[in-house]
């Protein structure tokens, strides 16, 4: 309709003001429409969580019960402070089912009198009994996430004060209502939620357009239009239909078209009925564009405006604008799903209409935040569960670009077929004509009335494909939760496309971007496979109005999402923005020899990599800061961001017009990049890929010098781990007791600083640190996370310009060699080689202790920002971070969430600084691939498989680590990096040890 609602609150409204779309303003040169064909709107409530309109109510339990007050309009009562809260999993015993009464005043204008005047809810939360005047305005309406309306002409005073009574009945009179709705395994509220509005309509005038644009241009529309009860006849005599395309600025696309009366009918009767004493025509628009329209996908989400005219002996009687895209979508069976003659992979995710202090009321800014963050992450997908979103998500779909499965209410039992098929046309009519929806789902996980299927391809004039989420139906099979690999004779390993609704179950830091790319590389690489959706976009905790604020996501029930409740970015975030990255670059080596030259893979599918821009940088991580302490008991930078690296840019440039990668759709190429001669004076190579809108689809980091170059070329940089034959250290102090060796630096250049280490002899292990007199609690290691270590000896030499320790092992230690070197300055190394214990692992590494409560922060050189698991190494690129201490549990919600987290393990160390209240402690990583463990992250009350083992000891440098599950399912389970690590020794050849060194600096190691 060309419509825009009246904001205005109806309890000062004055006058009548007809307002039309921006759409028509933009062209309104060319054309000019008379008042009088407009279909008006005033709203009565206001149109979302960010405006709102009070009302009267009355609550009958619970919460502010009793008592007459004033409610936001829409809203969910209990987010108002009313009722009582409900998960949608709790006994009856604990529901109180509460009814909500509103009553609110409104006038409309004199000059609607002889207009079909039709208030309209866009959803209310579940039986509505609406009454203007003291007069029912119709049946009893059931179901809350569908739009529905009432002619109420005959009810009105035109010219003065009307009075609206809306009794909300939170559990519907209805069985099937409450199992498919408010038995579902999620938060259920009470309130009329969505918007009301008053819609005025000329006696004769368009009740729907149905559009069927197909991608090949070819256009067809069935018209309903509503006749006057008297003089039909004559009506229907003079009666004309016209359509008109419009582009985006309102110019004329082809020539106008002629609507001819139909036979054919996609009404639901009971959605459209038209008012007593009406009768209702039906015509059919036809025509075809070609190279005039471009079709509508999600990378190129091209809209356009039809604009409908009824006429009755050539005068526009009524006239309405949609937006419409043009688009095919076909399912072939043993094939795909095709839209636009392109085979598709979804890679989408479940999303909830939600937000913690307004429930299910949202927004338009929201649901345009919400979509700009889905395409963030590269999806091109998003499925609606479990129910019709808002119109203005579905809106920001349409205009940014995304596929959408449109969801009819029913989790594990559906609604009956009288109140079913009602509902379903509800849904249809409202949600038809956005080009964004490709599939309607009939309920979800076995909530199907399977009597309602036909309905969906009756009603839809597209004739969109149908599934049951999680069955086989329709050629598809949308099962839950599989397993990597899963299936004999079905899923990847059968016949019909594989197409899971939900997988991978995020709970905490679980599921979702952990085991995602194995599953894609199996869906990506076979051709049955259509992808899938992810579970689930959103953490859904609520604002506990009757708990003080408190977030309460129902235990572990309500779902976990890749953002927190609040939209908060977790690691998973970026580990799914990496893996879904429409653009796939061949893993790659740097050395000396390295020609500039990737093998890149194009994994859109309606976009060549030539229309990309990409640009590289190289990079420096440069060294830490090396001083005692500084304000606050930390050294973090005074503006400093977690997510923000601050590593330096030593050069940079673009790809030019010229070599831009001509690489077309699901095709391989090369990108060159044109680097300078000195790249190797960068430490990393970093590539930023952004699409023609400027927004980032892929960073990759490219290490150009290993971490034993780098700290090689940090000692020198401070001057740090010297020696010098010709300038003596002067003399150790040394102490060989029976059971330790305790070293004191040499006591030379008066600009040193004292310490002292003191080392086990029957382990080896550093037992105490003395910097200047002052213990630094940092000790009992190198401690093997797994395995154990059998010393056979361990040996003190004192070369003068550094004492060096040497452990000798017997053969069946999984650690072989350990050596000790401590320099003059105080600079402690540490070089051993090892092996796991066993051929298949949980963890490789060593660990060290030192008191959390000691610890304020962190700076590092290494892949961050966010933690990773070893089923979650995507979504992290070198840098260097800075993060302050914090004991976030993930998906735990609370006021405390700090992202990224700082415990946990972290990617590609370089060096670390460990920023604590005594000294910071700095360590400088020799070897490759070595994580850094920063302390064990506290587990939630249940985190079923979300909550992996940590080693002994609190700071861990290691080779190996574990993956993490989802809330059904076991790492190993997840593909085959979910399972243990594996490494062969060859008998413990030494040649085959495993190499780590470290060097450990306590403070300044001067006075300076």
């Amino acid at each position: 309709m060309n419509i825009k609602k009246l904001y205005r609150p109806l309890s000062v409204l004055t006058a009548f003001v007809l307002v039309t779309t921006a759409g028509l303003k933009a062209q309104s040169r060319q054309h000019t429409p008379n008042s009088a064909s407009q279909t008006s709107v005033l709203m009565l409530s206001g149109t979302g969580s960010d405006h709102t309109v009070p009302w009267d109510f009355y609550c009958t339990a619970g919460q502010n019960s009793g008592k007459w007050t004033k409610i936001a309009v829409p809203s969910n009562w209990e987010l108002q402070g009313f009722g009582s809260y409900n998960y949608g999993l709790d006994k009856d015993s604990l529901r109180i089912n509460e009814k909500g009464i509103y009553r609110h005043e409104f006038k409309v204008p004199s000059s609607w009198k002889g207009k079909v005047v039709r208030i309209v809810f866009d959803g209310v939360m579940t039986d509505a009994d609406v009454k203007i005047n003291g007069q029912s305005a119709g049946p009893v309406h059931q179901g809350a996430f569908y739009t529905f309306r009432y002619d109420i002409s005959r009810l009105l005073r035109y010219g003065k004060a009307n009075k609206l009574e809306v009794t909300v009945a939170k559990n519907s009179a209805n069985p099937s209502v409450n199992k498919a709705e408010r038995k579902g395994d999620f938060w259920i509220f009470g309130g009329i939620f969505r918007p009301v509005y008053l819609e005025a309509l000329p006696p004769t005038f368009i009740n729907r357009v149905s559009v069927d644009a197909k991608g090949n241009g070819d256009f067809n529309a069935l018209v309903h239009i509503d006749l006057p009860g008297k003089n039909i006849a004559d009506q229907a005599s003079g009666l004309q239909l016209r359509g008109q395309l419009l582009d985006s600025k309102g110019h004329q696309i082809g020539s106008q078209l002629s609507g001819a009366i139909s036979r054919r009918d996609n009404r639901p009767q009971d959605v459209i009925a038209q008012p007593a004493g009406q009768n209702l025509k039906v015509f059919e628009i036809k025509g075809h564009y070609g190279n005039e329209i471009q079709p509508w996908t999600p990378e190129t989400p091209h809209l356009y405006t039809l604009r409908v005219q009824a006429l009755i002996n050539g005068q526009v009687v009524h006239e309405v604008e949609k937006k419409i895209g043009f688009r095919t979508v076909e399912v072939r069976p043993r094939d795909g799903i095709y839209v636009n003659g392109i085979k598709i992979k979804f890679k989408g995710v479940n999303h909830h209409s939600f937000w913690p202090s307004t429930g299910r009321t949202t927004s338009k800014a929201l649901s345009i935040g919400d979509v700009l963050m889905l395409k963030d992450m590269n999806m091109n997908s998003v499925r609606m569960s479990h129910y019709p979103p808002d119109d203005h998500f579905l809106d920001a779909c349409d205009s940014l670009g995304l596929f959408v499965l449109d969801e009819l209410t029913g989790w594990h039992h559906n609604y009956d077929t009288e109140v079913g098929s009602k509902l379903v046309g509800e849904m249809i009519v409202k949600d038809e004509n956005h080009p964004s929806i490709i599939m309607w789902d009939n309920g979800n996980e076995g909530g199907f009335n399977f009597d309602l299927d036909h309905l969906f391809a009756d009603y839809d004039l597209q004739k969109r494909p149908l599934i049951h989420p999680w069955a086989i139906f329709g050629h598809m099979d949308t099962q839950h939760y599989i397993n990597y690999d899963y299936g004999n004779g079905t899923h990847l390993h059968g016949h019909e496309i594989t197409f899971p609704t939900e997988f991978l179950h995020g709970l905490y830091d679980g599921g979702l971007g952990a085991g995602l790319g194995d599953y894609w590389r199996a869906m990506w690489t076979n051709p049955l496979s259509a992808g899938g959706f992810l579970w689930v976009f959103a953490d859904e905790a609520v604002v506990r109005t009757d708990k003080g604020g408190l977030l309460d996501a129902d235990g572990d029930h309500g779902p976990d999402g890749i953002v927190g409740p609040y939209h908060e970015k977790e690691g998973s975030y970026y580990a799914i923005k990496e893996v879904w990255s429409p653009v796939f670059i061949e893993h790659r080596e740097i050395t000396p020899a390295f020609d500039g030259r990737f093998r890149i893979e194009n994994r859109y599918d309606y976009t060549n990599l030539k229309q990309l821009t990409y640009q590289w940088a190289l990079m420096s991580g440069g060294a830490p800061s090396i001083r005692d302490k500084a304000a606050g008991f930390n050294q973090l930078s005074a503006d400093y961001s977690a997510t923000v690296s601050r590593a330096k840019v030593l050069d940079s440039g673009l790809v030019n017009a010229q070599a831009l990668p001509d690489v077309a759709p699901h095709k391989w190429g090369h990108l060159q990049l044109d680097l300078p001669a000195d790249f190797e004076q960068a430490d990393y190579l970093r590539l930023t890929i952004r699409d023609s809108h400027s927004n980032i689809v892929l960073i990759k980091t490219y290490p150009i010098h290993t971490p034993g170059w780098k700290s090689t070329a940090v000692l020198k940089e401070l001057k740090l781990a010297e020696v010098s034959p010709t300038e003596p250290a002067g003399d150790w102090k040394i102490d060989q007791a029976a059971d330790r060796f305790v070293i004191q630096g040499p006591a030379g250049k008066a600009s040193r600083k004292a310490f002292s280490y003191q080392f086990n002899r029957q382990t080896g292990l550093l037992e105490k640190v003395l910097i200047a007199g002052r213990e630094i609690p940092f000790n009992n290691g190198p401690v093997l996370c797994e395995g154990e270590s059998k010393l056979k000896n361990f040996t003190l030499e004192n070369k003068k310009d550094s004492i060096v320790l040497q452990a000798g092992f017997e053969k069946q230690s999984d650690l072989q060699r350990l050596t000790w070197v401590i320099y003059p300055d105080g600079v402690l190394k540490m070089d051993i080689g090892y092996f796991p214990h066993q051929y298949d692992y949980d963890y490789l590494g060593v660990s060290f202790d030192f008191p959390e409560n000691l610890v304020t922060g962190v700076t590092r050189m290494g892949a961050g920002p966010y933690r990773v698991w070893k089923n979650r190494m995507e979504g992290v690129y070198l840098g260097r971070w800075e993060n302050a201490y914090n004991n976030t549990i993930t998906g735990e919600n609370n006021p405390k969430m700090v992202y990224p987290e700082f415990k946990g393990y972290f990617s590609n160390l370089y060096w670390m600084q460990l920023q604590t209240r005594t000294l910071p402690i700095t360590v400088l990583c020799g070897s490759e691939d070595v994580f850094l463990r920063l302390y064990t992250p506290e587990s939630p009350k249940k985190p079923y498989n979300t909550a992996p083992k940590f080693p002994a000891g609190n700071i861990s440098f290691m080779h190996g680590i574990d993956p993490i599950g989802t809330k059904s399912q076991v790492p190993e389970n997840m593909g085959p990096s979910g399972r243990k690590n594996m490494y062969y020794d060859y008998g413990k050849a030494k040649d085959y040890a495993k190499p780590l060194t470290l060097y450990f600096i306590f403070g300044a190691p001067t006075n300076s």
